[in-house]
């Protein structure tokens, strides 16, 4: 029986204490900054937005729940140092009490920061990061305020386009801003962006693209945001540039990947003996590039997780890649994706290209009906499928999970085509939007 250490407890590290203690006998000793566990940042917008009731629901596990299966957990207790020859973890908890653990193996979970770019007056009152529960709170707190009419959300990825919703539908004036030529661009190519963008702008939300942030200006509150195109009025800013993976613990004494995550094999295992890393401060393998790449995703963080916490306990597990399948739900209008977009896969150097196809859902005499959009993208020369994107007012997102198999799978665009799909007027067409999209295909 072995004791394990893991350094953070939210989705890789909850998935990985869970796996453990349900499954196998050996010590867990937890170590995490925050107050909480679990927390779904995903769904924060929302709760921002008052779509969900209340918080509760964002939070999946606690201190107790795990504590009951068996784990001693030190919250609100900061790692300060990792001596890994010796194998032991030097913590402080908030009260000041110092802690010193010996491991003989240790998971690193320790998930990653948002990015606060140098922007003069970015330490005004009122521009916030949102990412942790408390992030949120702070924000909700401050939208009673009946003063705060303008908002500028900065950065067009997941994280602004959805907050920029949701602060709309709290009745904000609200300006997205992007360097970007477009939202969403790292997912989507643009005739699905562009339907994105078309719909943020029925929804009075003024769009602000190939703008760089130069200044944020205010007296000692924040007052606007310049841009070299423009001024925004800004009562309130959220910066959501991004993220990048926290490697303090590690990043002298771990191989690291090019954007300083750290580096791992299938089985989680850096390149020092006995310690792991899991979730959004580690790397992942790519099945549509073939290699090592950085996805830093809630899904991908929990299968992380689940794989190193049997490789710990001895038993081995390779994880079978990953293929960076995800959505996003703006004003109804859904839209997923899995794999390359096509221009990223030129960028990439694949000989891509891609088939395009709009129908409705269902046949048209059904009268509750939507219109689909699909494009896969795939290699001209080995005809393998490399992506696809979908968008709909329809729910299709379990579509997504076909292409996502079918990028691990290396399937061809000829075999989609005559892919066994069922038919019944309740659901499709016979000559469905997947298998037309198969079909054109040249």
């Amino acid at each position: 029986m072995s004791k394990i250490i893991v350094i953070g407890a939210n989705h890789a590290g909850t998935a990985a204490i869970n796996t453990i203690l349900d499954n196998y006998e050996d010590d867990v000793v937890v170590f995490d900054g925050n107050s909480n566990i679990s927390f779904l940042g995903c769904g924060m917008a929302l709760w921002i937005g008052k779509q969900i009731d209340g918080p509760e629901g964002l939070f999946y596990s606690s201190k107790e729940l795990l504590e009951e299966k068996g784990a001693i957990i030190y919250m609100e207790t900061i790692v300060e140092h990792v001596d890994y020859e010796k194998k032991i973890v030097y913590a402080k908890g908030k009260d000041g009490k110092e802690y010193q653990e010996s491991y003989d193996k240790l998971i690193l979970a320790c998930g990653s920061l948002p990015m606060r770019p140098t922007i003069p007056g970015s330490d005004l009152e009122n521009v916030q990061m949102v990412k942790l529960y408390q992030n949120a709170q702070d924000v909700i707190e401050k939208l009673n305020n009946p003063e705060l009419k303008n908002i500028v959300v900065v950065g067009g990825g997941y994280i602004g386009v959805e907050l920029a919703e949701a602060f709309r539908r709290c009745d904000k004036e609200v300006t997205l801003i992007d360097c970007a030529d477009t939202c969403l661009g790292a997912y989507y190519d643009h005739s699905f962006t562009d339907l994105m963008n078309q719909n943020l702008t029925e929804h009075g939300i003024k769009l602000a693209f190939n703008q760089s942030v130069l200044e944020i200006k205010g007296n000692q509150k924040v007052e606007s945001v310049v841009t070299d195109k423009g001024e925004y009025a800004a009562d309130m800013v959220i910066l959501a540039v991004g993220f990048k993976p926290n490697n303090e613990l590690g990043k002298d004494v771990l191989k690291l990947y090019s954007n300083g995550a750290y580096l791992v094999n299938k089985k989680q295992e850096t390149s020092l003996k006995d310690v792991y890393a899991i979730g959004d401060c580690a790397t992942v393998y790519d099945n549509t590039i073939d290699d090592v790449n950085y996805i830093a995703l809630a899904t991908n963080a929990v299968r992380s997780g689940i794989v190193a916490a049997h490789n710990v306990c001895g038993q081995p597990l390779e994880s079978i890649g990953v293929q960076g399948s995800n959505g996003i739900c703006i004003y109804d209008l859904k839209m997923v994706s899995t794999g390359l977009t096509l221009s990223k896969a030129k960028k990439l150097g694949f000989k891509a290209t891609s088939v395009s196809y709009r129908d409705l859902q269902k046949p048209a005499f059904i009268k509750e009906n939507q219109e689909v959009m699909i494009e896969i993208v795939y290699d001209e020369e080995t005809r393998r499928i490399l992506g696809c994107q979908m968008a709909s007012k329809y729910d299709i997102s379990m579509g997504i999970h076909m292409f996502s198999l079918a990028i691990q799978e290396h399937l061809t665009i000829d075999k989609l085509a005559l892919l066994d799909i069922f038919f019944l007027p309740h659901f499709n067409q016979p000559y469905n939007y997947i298998t037309m999209a198969g079909l054109t295909a040249k």
